[in-house]
């Protein structure tokens, strides 16, 4: 997605975005700088949305043991 920035220094936020973070109008929004030069979009609350994998963290169990595994691996009976 992008937007342009106008003469003000004003961009929009597209509607998905605007979604996906719960910003309504009046809500403010941070812009962080990461060390890789990119810029992320946060409430200023402070709150983010569950990432697609923070959403499924956690849900498979606990799964085989090593042992477990390297005996599926190994073929041993």
């Amino acid at each position: 997605m992008a937007s342009t920035v106008t003469t003000k220094g004003q961009v929009t936020i597209p509607k998905a975005m605007r979604d996906r973070l719960g910003v309504s109008p009046g809500d403010q929004v941070e812009f962080r700088l990461e060390p890789d030069c990119r810029v992320v979009l946060v409430k200023s609350d402070g709150t983010r949305p569950k990432s697609r994998f923070d959403a499924i963290r956690g849900i498979a169990g606990p799964g085989p043991t090593t042992d477990e595994i390297m005996t599926l691996l190994r073929g041993d009976d």
